[in-house]
C-alpha cells in the first residue's frame, strides 16, 4: 500500500468514526425526549418503564372521574376494556374531556402502577380517535367503530 492510499484510508476511517460518534451522541441526547405509547394492557403486563415519561391511552372509564373540590387534582381510570390504568392529574382538563371518550395522557408511571399525568389530550370531535388509542383497542380485540356504536 502506497503512502497516498494509506493516508486516504486513515482519512476515510476518521470521517466514518466521527460520523458514528456524532450519530451516537445525537441518539443518546434524544433518548430522554422519546415518549413511547403504551396501552393499559401493556402497562399491566409490565412492559412500560417505571418513572420515565410515557404516553398511555384508551377510553375514560364511565363513573371513574373524581375531582378534589379544594384543588385542581383529578383522578380517573383509562381502560382498553381488558385492563384499567389509574391516572392522577393536577391541572385544568381539556374542554372535551369526559367519561366514555378517548384520551391520551403523558406522564410518569409510579411503582404502584398509577400514571402521574403531566398532560391530558382529549379527542377533538365525535369521529376522531387518537391513532394509538384505536390501535390499542384493536389489539385488545375491539373495533373503534364498534365502540362508537356501544357509546350511543
Amino acid at each position: 500500500m502506497t503512502p497516498k492510499r494509506k493516508q486516504k484510508l486513515f482519512v476515510i476511517l476518521g470521517l466514518v468514526s466521527l460520523a458514528a460518534i456524532a450519530i451516537g451522541l445525537t441518539l443518546y441526547a434524544l433518548r430522554s425526549n422519546i415518549n413511547l405509547f403504551f396501552s393499559p394492557i401493556q402497562i399491566a403486563a409490565g412492559e412500560a418503564p417505571i418513572d420515565r415519561q410515557i404516553r398511555a391511552g384508551g377510553m375514560v372509564k364511565e363513573g371513574s372521574v373524581t375531582r378534589n373540590r379544594d384543588s385542581l387534582d383529578v383522578e380517573f381510570v383509562v381502560t382498553d376494556f381488558v385492563e384499567d390504568l389509574a391516572v392522577r392529574y393536577s391541572g385544568i382538563l381539556p374542554d372535551l374531556f369526559r367519561e366514555g371518550q378517548g384520551v391520551v395522557v403523558v406522564g410518569r408511571l409510579t411503582e404502584e402502577g398509577v400514571l402521574r399525568a403531566d398532560e391530558v389530550l382529549a379527542r377533538h370531535d365525535e369521529n376522531y380517535m387518537p391513532t394509538e388509542v384505536a390501535e390499542a383497542l384493536e389489539a385488545a380485540g375491539y373495533s373503534p367503530a364498534d365502540y362508537g356504536v356501544k357509546l350511543d
